[in-house]
This record gives structure tokens, sequence and C-alpha cells, in this order.
């Protein structure tokens, strides 16, 4: 049976909902993407592995689909989920990809299922060449939530190869270096009573506004101890998102939480920063008599740094024209480095597209990047 044509196969990707979210009425399984994947690469001659991830009820599964031996390869990675959508912003159905303009319009068409018709068109021209070195193409689960689909392969010490490339839209940019991102949530329980008299209670939203207040002085200490001028914003950030508390003007605010998150630069380690965090917390607590829990809303992910002299930087570079650069959003990197490859995130569509309504990727970018793919399989595979 013929491979369909890259238009087919993004068309087929797009129609398969492949939604992650830590919310039950949006989340939903990746496999039907992962085994349209795996049939379309099995019938080029790799080698598919479907792994589930754990604790999902085989809902969540990555790909590992490798053409050729070797200890050493290349591996090409994305994510197969997409965010959560509103429709009714949408100019053409989501889930049908439709061209317009140059564009080709769907959900994922740029975050990132468009990655892997790209990565597959690149690789057609090497399943009969004899490979010195594999050809990995990688697809992982639950990107836009958990991570857990990268943190299943790295706590399994697989796949192993030298080289990784993430195709996150960076219109062909070489990004060599982006932030971390922590989610934390703090919850204060105080003592609810009569708004006529203090004493009978302990307002939570006023323990809660000397939690605010450290965070902000810790902010402000973090900006002045850390600083990258190869980032956009060169110190990390803390965002205060939202915060809920009490139920009723009259009453003692008897509970409040909070909600932000922490974007740090490399050199700073996430675990640490929470540690510093808990520190704060306990001094609040004695001060107020609250109880102040911190929660970690999710694994959160660590900030990534390739050396800017690594053979794959200087490959990306040469192939595309463009110097490396650095992001502030997060991505897989740094689980697929802790794996061990020189890792960059580079591919077609620009992220100002990603998590919007009427999501395309210009059709331009297609050629250039099935082109630099090639280039780097000849490089590191051959």
């Amino acid at each position: 049976m013929p491979l369909p044509t890259l238009f087919e196969q993004l068309q087929q990707l797009v129609a398969l909902p492949s939604v992650s979210s830590y919310s039950d009425k949006w989340d939903m399984s990746n496999r039907p993407v992962i085994e349209r994947l795996a049939e379309w690469l099995t019938a080029l001659g790799f080698t598919c592995e479907i792994l589930e991830v754990p604790d999902t009820e085989g809902r969540k599964c990555n790909l590992v689909a490798t053409l050729g031996q070797g200890p050493g390869g290349l591996v090409l990675a994305g994510h197969t989920d997409t965010v959560p959508y509103d429709d009714f912003q949408w100019q053409s159905d989501p889930f049908q990809l439709t061209e317009a303009d140059d564009r080709w319009y769907g959900l994922g068409a740029t975050d990132m299922k468009g990655f892997f018709p790209v990565a597959i068109e690149a690789a057609r021209e090497f399943v009969d060449a004899k490979l010195q070195q594999p050809l990995i193409i990688l697809a992982t689960a639950d990107e836009e939530s958990s991570m857990s689909g990268a943190r299943a392969l790295a706590q399994l010490g697989y796949p192993k190869a030298r080289y990784a490339v993430i195709g996150e839209p960076t219109g062909m940019v070489p990004i060599r270096m982006h932030k971390g991102i922590m989610m934390e949530k703090i919850r204060i329980e105080g003592l609810a009573g009569h708004s006529s008299d203090p004493s009978l209670g302990n307002n939570a939203m006023e323990s809660m506004h000397q939690v605010i207040s450290e965070l902000m002085q810790f902010r402000q200490q973090l900006q002045q101890q850390y600083h990258n001028p190869g980032f956009t914003i060169p110190g990390p950030t803390l965002n205060l998102g939202c915060i809920h508390g009490g139920d009723n003007p009259n009453r003692i605010c008897g509970h409040c939480e909070l909600e932000f998150d922490l974007r740090a630069i490399p050199g700073m380690d996430n675990d640490e920063l929470r540690q510093r965090i808990d520190q704060q917390l306990e001094r609040v607590a004695e001060q107020t008599g609250s109880k102040i829990l911190r929660q970690t809303m999710f694994g959160g992910v660590s900030a990534f740094e390739e050396s800017a002299n690594s053979a794959l930087v200087k490959s990306a570079e040469r192939l595309t024209g463009n110097n490396a650069e650095s992001v502030a959003f997060a991505t897989e990197a740094p689980f697929l480095q802790q794996l061990g490859m020189e890792t960059i995130v580079m591919g077609p569509g620009y992220i100002d597209q990603a998590h919007q309504p009427n999501e395309y990727i210009p059709l331009d970018h297609l050629k250039p990047a099935v082109t630099a793919l090639k280039g780097l399989i000849r490089q590191l595979c051959l």
C-alpha cells in the first residue's frame, strides 16, 4: 500500500482527536495517532515499538520507530497530543485539515502533528540506504499536560542515540536553550468566624497576603541572582496566576489557595527552588498560626541548554542558515538530554500559532524543513 502524501498524512493525524488535559472532561487517548504513525513507519521498513505509559491503562502511548542499527544515531521527536480547543472560535472544523492562503489549518497542524509527515518525508530517502547509525522517529504522549510520555522514556533510559531534534514550531530556527517551568499550589487553612470579632478566627486571606509578599521578594532575589543574556527576558519569572478564598464578606476567611508558576533559567534547579519556597512558607506559618501547605501541580520541566559548540547545533545552523537561539516555553528537550543525547528544538511553523483558534502551518515551511532534516540524517546516520 503506497504511503499517503504529506498532506494526506497530516489530514489523517488532525482528524484523530488526541487532546491531553488535567481535566477529565477534555483528556483523550493518543493511541489512535500512535497506531497510525506505526502503520506508516512499519510500511517504510522501520521497526516499531508501542510503549504504554505506566498507570494509564493503555490510553497513553509512546512510539519508538527505528531504521537501522548501531550505538549512536539521530532521533526525530515530537508529541502526538494537542491542547483543548474552542470550536466556536474556529472558522473551520478543527479536525478537518483545510488549505487556504498557502496555509494548512487544523488543530495540531503546527503544534505539533505537522512535524511527523515532514520527518517521514525526510526519512523516505534513506529507507534503502545502508545507515551507519540508526534513524529513530519518536512520538510521545501528554506533552501538553504532564509530559508523562517523555518522563516514562527517561525512566526507562530508552531510546538511546547520540543526537535528538524535537520538532516544535520554531520557524526552523535551532533552539539550544529554553526556560524550565514549575507550577505550584499553596493552600492555607485558617479559622472561619464572625467578621465582627477578628479574634474569633484566623484569616487565611491575610496569611496569604504575607505569602504573596514573600513570593514577590523571592522573585526579586532570583532576578538579581540569575541572569542569562541569551534570553529575551534574561532572568527567571514568577507569575501569580490565580487565587481563591473565603465564602462570604461577613465571615473571617477560613481557607485560601494560590496557584503560580516559576520559569527558571539554566543553572537553576526546580527542587532547590521548591525547598527555598518551603522555608519561606514555614516562616509565615509560624508568624500567623495558619496551616500552610505547598503542592506541586505537575512534575515540572527543567531548564534546558545545549552547548553552542555542539556538533548538532553547528550542523543545524549550517543547514538552515539560522543562528541558534533561545525560547521561553518549555519542551521535552531536558528528558531526551537526560538520555545522553545532544538535543535541539527545531521544526516548521511558528509558536505563536500554537494553542490558538485557526492554528495553521505555512506551506512554505515544509520543503525547507524536509531538506534540513535530510541533511541531518545524511550527516549523522550515513
